[in-house]
């Protein structure tokens, strides 16, 4: 029951965050005809789960249930895969098709760039 807990509130912290953060690009984005507020937290997400990758293979020093709170509550509940998803069928229900191309490609591709970032930003400082 203390692991349900622990999810709940890093995915309660992981939503809130996710509002400010997406409310706050949306507003200097929304003249743009692209969703850069969801790219955005997407991106920040996966560097910051790759960081966390990085370094709870480095080092043993964080217990499950700190991993549990950071990497599926918090983290898991900040990034959306259903709201990409959503943007990117709005960007063909409205015949922009080159952009939701570009936002399924920017979304694949820096995730996993952001992924791969933040895991060698943890080797690099772990040295």
């Amino acid at each position: 029951m203390i692991k349900m807990i622990y999810v709940g509130i890093g995915g309660f912290l992981g939503a809130v965050l996710r509002y400010s953060l997406g409310t706050y690009v949306h507003s200097i984005t929304k003249h743009l005809p692209f969703y850069f507020s969801t790219l955005s937290v997407n991106i920040i997400g996966c560097i910051l789960i790759g960081v966390l990758a990085g370094f709870f293979e480095t080092q043993q020093i964080l217990n499950h249930e700190i991993r549990l709170f950071l990497m599926l509550g918090l983290l898991g509940s900040f990034t959306t895969f259903s709201t990409f998803s959503l943007d990117t069928m709005v960007l063909f229900g409205e015949d922009r098709f080159l952009l939701g191309a570009i936002n399924v490609f920017a979304h694949v591709i820096l995730g996993l760039g952001g992924v791969f970032f933040g895991k060698e930003i943890i080797k690099v400082f772990s040295k």
